[in-house]
């Protein structure tokens, strides 16, 4: 069970409420109690009809898709300090999607009533949903475009670049990748199996792009991995 401070230092770590006062912050705190999920949990199936945003206060999620033959897609995995969700005000969507924890997670459930009174009381939490989304839409296109253009090993070295541009930490031996990502995570993210991506990250590996030590994936030549990616 978190303290009162703790829930309202993750709160101010959200993206989006970052605008909000300490107030403003223990009030949403109190109307909008924070939910614990338990690692490998899906929480939302295609089968839920509410809408709901979701604000991920602590963890990580995986937003993906299954198609008819049962394969995966990843479309999204989410950090800690945003949102994602199933709600018409925000051009969220998640039909037919899942949302599981991929590690154990803190999150809040807004409804419609409860994000209107946030916008409607500070107006910069709703340009900056506005930004996230177009910043997330952004990405989404980047893959799909990937998905229907590229060949595997394109696909993968474009895909270490956005994660490394989205969550890598420098170290002495250069980028990092600071989240452990199986084979089998990369390639429901890139649309290919498990065995077709690693035979791509060996090859990335040869020409000496990336390297993958004690699981973590670091960067060893931005350049090449840049022209692997097209």
């Amino acid at each position: 069970m978190l303290l009162p401070e703790e829930k309202i230092r993750l709160l101010s770590l959200v993206d989006v409420l970052e605008p909000l006062s300490d107030d403003e912050l223990k009030e949403f705190s109190r109307r909008v109690p924070d939910t614990h999920i338990e690692q490998g949990r899906i929480f939302y199936t295609p089968e839920d009809r509410s809408e709901a945003l979701f604000m991920l206060k602590k963890g990580r999620v995986r937003i993906y898709k299954i198609a008819p033959d049962g394969w995966e897609f990843t479309l999204a995995v989410v950090e800690a300090g945003t949102m994602f969700g199933e709600m018409a005000l925000t051009a969220q969507r998640m039909r037919k999607g899942y949302a599981e924890a991929m590690e154990p997670s803190d999150i809040c459930i807004l409804k419609n009533t409860d994000l209107e009174r946030i916008v409607r009381g500070n107006p910069e939490v709703g340009m900056r949903m506005i930004r996230v989304l177009s910043e997330r839409l952004r990405s989404c296109e980047t893959r799909l475009e990937d998905v229907t253009l590229k060949n595997v090993p394109a696909r993968l070295a474009s895909l270490i670049l956005q994660l490394a541009a989205g969550e890598g930490i420098m170290t002495p031996e250069g980028p990092r990748i600071p989240i452990h990502y199986t084979h089998r995570q990369l390639a429901t993210m890139i649309g290919s199996s498990r065995e077709t991506v690693t035979r791509a990250f060996t090859k990335l590996q040869k020409a000496g792009a990336v390297e993958l030590r004690n699981r973590y994936i670091y960067l060893k030549d931005t350049q090449a991995l840049e022209r692997a990616a097209g």
